[in-house]
């Protein structure tokens, strides 16, 4: 469905939680094949929660884990830290607005792997914080199965994130990512070696994250920021500018004013060699 329509445009709607049901009813009359997924992941919910606990439950379970053992801890999550589904709606706002590839709110809710590995983050997360350390290792080896994302529950990560694709993403244990960022597949936010302690990378907020980058070590990558793709980042970034190469250096200060919402992946012009 376009998004010019206002059933699926996050400015003409109440929530996105309205957007995303309505748009379910509206493909499940034009694409009956999928009715009976649409009514059991979104129509027959109230509310986001209890659809994405289902949802979640649906793509994480397994023979060790059944579907409803799964739903009740992603809705005991849920129940405990109701900020984990603000989140979740945030980051479905992220990739409508961001990704043009996105058609609507059930789109990403139902297929985009970088969006359901982050949510199931979360809830490792939460149980990591409560001492259930196991069954989040669990959770990120599943979602590490599933997606081919592998975030360590310990890492922490704000909301209003976009990670497009997914393929590759890899986030250790100490890593900060702020609010806003937007990320694409083979990020890596890593450590340089066998140190332990404090090891990963902070991400600023509103820093855009470009396909292959790997930022490595406990260094800051400042607000707004922007790493091209395929670039290795070894020092920290100044707020408002852009690093690119192997290793890094600083090309564009300032950057954009939100790389991270406007996607533009493009290096400043001066450092392009034209062949006329």
């Amino acid at each position: 469905m376009p998004k010019h329509l206002e059933v699926v445009s996050a400015h003409t709607v109440p929530s996105v939680w309205a957007a995303l049901r309505n748009e379910a009813a509206h493909l499940a009359t034009t694409e009956p094949t999928l009715g009976s997924m649409l009514n059991a992941v979104l129509l027959k919910h109230d509310d986001l929660a209890s659809a994405l606990s289902y949802q979640l439950a649906r793509k994480l379970s397994d023979e060790e884990l059944r579907a409803m053992s799964m739903r009740e801890i992603v809705e005991e999550a849920f129940a405990s830290d109701p900020s984990l589904v603000t989140s979740a709606e945030a980051d479905l706002r992220a990739v409508f607005e961001r990704d043009p590839a996105c058609k609507g709110y059930v789109q990403p809710f139902l297929f985009f792997k970088g969006f359901q590995a982050l949510q199931t983050y979360r809830v490792a997360h939460w149980l990591f914080g409560q001492g259930r350390e196991t069954l989040a290792f669990y959770l990120q080896s599943r979602c590490s199965e599933l997606f081919q994302v592998d975030i360590h529950p310990g890492a922490v990560i704000g909301s209003g994130v976009f990670i497009d694709h997914g393929t590759g993403i890899v986030i250790g244990e100490t890593a900060v990512v702020s609010d806003e960022v937007s990320m694409l597949h083979g990020v890596t936010l890593g450590g340089t070696g066998a140190e332990r302690g404090d090891r990963h990378p902070k991400i600023g907020r509103g820093v855009l994250l470009g396909a292959g980058a790997k930022v490595l070590g406990n260094i800051l990558v400042g607000d707004y920021a922007k790493i091209a793709s395929g670039s290795v980042v070894l020092k920290p970034v100044p707020a408002h500018c852009t690093a690119a190469g192997v290793p890094a250096r600083l090309v564009n200060c300032p950057t954009d004013e939100e790389p991270a919402r406007t996607m533009d992946h493009t290096l400043a012009e001066a450092l392009y060699d034209y062949v006329i």
